[in-house]
Formats: C-alpha cells, structure tokens, sequence
C-alpha cells in the first residue's frame, strides 16, 4: 500500500525533499524572529518588537503553507527540529542585517527550488512556490527600507527611538 501511494504522489520525491528542508528554513526562521523580539523587548525596542512577533507568525505560516501543500499532493511533510538559535544580538542594526542575511538566504533557497521543479517538470510545484517568490521580494524590500531607514536616521541619542518608532510603519 505504502508503494502504491508513493508512485501515486502528484509531486516529485525530488521536489518534496527540497520542500521537506525550506519547512526547516521557515520553521528556523520564525525561531530565530521570536529571539530577536525577546531582544528587542529587552532592550527597550518595543515597536520592532512587534515587527518581530508579527515575522514570527508569518514565517510559521509560510512553514504550513508548505506543509499543507505536501499533505495535499500526497506527500510526506516533516516536522522539523529547530535548534541553533542565536538569542544575542550587538545592536538593532545587527538585529535588521542579521535579518536581510536571513531573508536573501531563504529567496536563495526558494529560487533552487523552482529551478530544480522546473528541471524535472514538476508544474504544480513550481507553481505552488510563485507566491513565495513574490513574497520574497516584499519581505527582503521591507528590511532594506528600514536599513536604509536607520543609516538615515542615524543610531545616536534619539536615533534609536526613531528608528524604533519608524518600524511600525512596515507593520501593515
């Protein structure tokens, strides 16, 4: 039976195994939010600290997206083990940067995954992955703005609590 099932999957082994590790990303990725609004709330950036509760719930909700779509395509999705999770930060620039390295890490991983579902003709995948395609352009946008935001602002004195006051801007 278990045989039977796995020849009848409407996605390829190839493509679920790639899906099975951007489910890890996206889990490790609302981890890793999560600490970054515990710093954040520790050291007095209240507002971002919202903006990083909100990043949480979303990165969870783009690891079920895909989940969903693996249960609905006859695949096998896998709840992954978080682990590795830096709680320490420098500073809220090194909150944001740490960030963009993050979000362009995860456009990089959803772009392999496209070709390689394009490479073995798997449509529905690929088609699946549009979204996040596009979502990934709004999200690395957003943490560019709010860069280019601080580097204007500037991180001395009052600074910092515009910057802080700013973020919420970007909590649509």
């Amino acid at each position: 039976m278990k045989d039977i099932a796995r020849q009848n999957m409407s996605i390829k082994v190839e493509s679920m195994d790639l899906l099975n590790g951007q489910i890890k990303m996206e889990a490790h990725a609302s981890a890793i939010y999560l600490a970054m609004a515990s710093w954040c709330e520790q050291n007095g950036f209240f507002t971002s600290a919202k903006f990083f509760y909100k990043q949480t719930e979303e990165e969870r909700g783009h690891m079920m997206k895909i989940f969903q779509f693996l249960v609905d395509v006859g695949g096998n999705p896998i709840s992954p083990e978080v682990k590795n999770i830096n709680h320490d930060y420098s500073s809220i620039v090194d909150v944001f940067e740490t960030t963009l390295e993050h979000e362009v890490a995860v456009t990089k991983s959803i772009h392999n995954i496209v070709l390689k579902a394009r490479e073995l003709g798997d449509i529905t995948t690929e088609r699946f992955l549009d979204w996040f395609v596009l979502e990934q352009v709004e999200e690395e946008n957003t943490i560019r703005d709010i860069l280019d935001m601080i580097e204007v602002t500037g991180t001395e004195g009052v600074g910092l609590q515009m910057i802080d006051n700013k973020v919420n801007d970007w909590m649509e």
